[in-house]
């Protein structure tokens, strides 16, 4: 990894003074509740997590049949993982997803402006395999689900798919060797395997205001778009927000996509902001075949992978995708534990000269595209760049110049005091809205295993649930767990995380399947023993870089669980997704067969 080189070094003065305006900007906006101070879209907010997109539910008769792979969810993990399942000849791959179509994140946040924030021609999978190439650089949501859709049409994954179901639990059963899985619909059927790729995108969450229950006027989560009311497409064009007064609470990822788009149609706009976002420039263009490189055999894998060694403070010759995340790869160290200092004894102090160098850059930019001064102050964002995810656009801070755009800075009131029937209070002050869109995002990593929704009981009626509570993580290599045959988890739990996550999720696609292949070679189950389970905990512990006062000093967000830090522990493979990778292919050709165990009905 090399940093970038600060053409004037702050002084330690200078270093000071920007630690305690980082201090004071952070103290501003620190809730006492920490995550807590979120709603979850279930029980009487429950209508914002309905599905808008669907229409009536069709009927259908309940299953009590066998397969020989279910996977919960379907969004690109479990697409990624049928579909690999499906190259290596599985007949029966039932597919479970709680949306009424492919696509998860993607089938869910249709709202105007999303597009991926990382290059199309990386973040697509399977573009090598389907023969798809992106137009754009950075592609628009819809264009993503429908390549979702089309690897799901490609490997024959509609055929047994359960769309607007969701898995109630899962119930080793001993003595067959097989899953039992109950849903939502009344379904009871049994499967060989089960893969559970239920993302870290799924829960929509909603800021636990005072009063939210008894404003009156419309509203809905980004992530539930409803176009009923404001009419358009993700394109713009929202002809039912004319002459309409508009909230917006949240200013994240989502916020900037969408901001720009409702400020054209809505008749006022009011952007509700307690944590500015770092904007950097998105730079979207048109990109042709010729341009990435696409008639070459194999070119969409070597793009992605030298995005991944980029990204992961590997060497590389050459940047294929340089843009702004490869530019400023050398400030994630402090997100993705696989960056090396291997001769840097000085690393802090030149990585915090950098990251300061990049972020009075960022907010350069701001007094740059922003003409009133005040506007501007509120939008400089005030912490570290690895403190929130960086966003991209060309677009957001020029629409605050426009005269019926206002922003709201909440961060001395810490956020939204309360809600009214007819508005939302700051500082005391009402403002009067006929429409509020929570642009709040989801509840990172929360899926129904981890928040008990879909009980997991293994051999001897363990609970997966209870073990995790009880002893935290056990895993062999994130996938398999000690008490649970056959069940292979998907996700970034003791595994490898990159920004670019799909290409994360097609490792594990490829590995799930060869897990499935082993065991089926081989007539046995898949599952680690203990001593592999606490072997692999050490190999995440040991290795585990020391972030924990680096987070502990962020502005809150859920990069640092909302001001409340992010302890170090075996929560991750510490030495980042390239190793990580070239450690499962060397695995699965000399020891794969250490996870199988026979077919009986004893303890390991």
């Amino acid at each position: 990894m090399t940093l970038p080189q600060c053409d004037t070094p702050p002084s330690p003065q200078q270093t000071a003074d920007l630690r305690e305006r980082y201090r004071v900007e952070r103290e501003r906006r620190v809730r006492p509740e920490g995550p807590g101070q979120y709603r979850s879209a279930s029980a009487e907010f429950g209508y914002f997590a309905a599905d808008p997109y669907v229409g009536v539910v069709p009927e259908r008769e309940t299953l009590h049949d066998a397969v020989d792979v279910a996977v919960i969810g379907g969004g690109f993990g479990g697409i990624l993982a049928g579909a690999r399942l499906r190259r290596q000849g599985v007949a029966r791959v039932r597919v479970i997803e709680k949306g009424g179509d492919f696509g998860g994140t993607w089938y869910w946040n249709r709202y105007p402006g999303i597009h991926c924030d990382v290059e199309s021609h990386v973040y697509l999978p399977m573009l090598d395999e389907t023969g798809h190439i992106p137009e754009w650089k950075y592609a628009p949501g819809e264009e993503i689900r429908r390549h979702a859709v089309r690897i799901a049409e490609q490997f024959d994954l509609y055929e047994d798919a359960l769309f607007s179901t969701s898995a109630t639990s899962l119930t080793w059963d001993e003595t067959a060797h097989q899953w039992m899985v109950a849903t939502d619909r009344g379904d009871e059927f049994r499967a060989t395997y089960v893969i559970t790729a239920t993302g870290t995108l799924t829960e929509p969450k909603l800021p636990g205001i005072p009063g939210i229950e008894d404003y009156q006027g419309h509203t809905f989560h980004t992530s539930r778009w409803d176009y009923g009311y404001t009419g358009g497409s993700p394109e713009g064009g929202m002809t039912g927000l004319a002459g309409k007064r508009v909230g917006v609470v949240g200013t994240g990822a989502t916020g900037v996509q969408v901001i720009p788009l409702l400020a054209e149609d809505a008749g006022h706009l009011y952007v509700f902001q307690r944590t500015p976002s770092a904007v950097d420039v998105r730079g979207q263009r048109h990109m042709t075949p010729q341009e990435v490189g696409a008639a070459r055999r194999g070119w969409a894998a070597e793009r992605r992978e030298n995005f991944l060694r980029i990204v992961s403070g590997e060497h590389t010759e050459h940047d294929l995708v340089a843009d702004r995340w490869t530019e400023s790869s050398a400030l994630l160290e402090k997100l993705l534990p696989s960056f090396r200092r291997d001769g840097e004894p000085d690393f802090e102090v030149a990585y915090e000269a950098a990251d300061h160098t990049t972020m009075n850059a960022i907010r350069d930019r701001v007094d740059a595209e922003v003409t009133d001064p005040s506007t501007a102050a509120a939008l400089q964002p005030w912490y570290r760049y690895a403190c929130k995810r960086p966003t991209f656009s060309d677009r957001y801070l020029p629409t605050f110049n426009r005269n019926d755009v206002t922003l709201v800075d909440t961060a001395d009131s810490h956020g939204i005091e309360r809600m009214t029937p007819h508005g939302v209070v700051v500082g005391g002050v009402e403002y009067e809205l006929d429409c509020l869109v929570f642009a709040t995002g989801f509840s990172v990593g929360v899926s129904g295993i981890t928040s008990g929704k879909l009980p997991v009981t293994g051999r001897d009626g363990i609970r997966l649930l209870d073990v995790r509570t009880q002893h935290g993580p056990r895993t062999l290599h994130g996938f398999t767990s000690n008490g649970f045959p056959n069940l292979i988890q998907m996700g970034s739990l003791q595994n490898a995380s990159s920004v670019n996550f799909t290409h994360v999720l097609d490792e594990q696609a490829v590995h799930a399947a060869a897990l499935v292949a082993a065991a089926e070679e081989h007539g046995a189950v898949v599952e680690p023993t203990r001593e592999a389970e606490d072997a692999w905990t050490d190999v995440c512990a040991q290795g585990a870089p020391d972030h924990e006062w680096f987070h502990a000093e962020c502005t809150p967000g859920y990069y640092n669980r909302e001001g409340r830090g992010r302890p170090n522990g075996p929560l991750a493979y510490p030495h980042g997704a390239v190793a990580f990778h070239d450690l499962l292919r060397h695995w699965r050709a000399e020891n794969i067969v250490e996870v199988l165990r026979p077919k009986v009905s004893t303890p390991v």
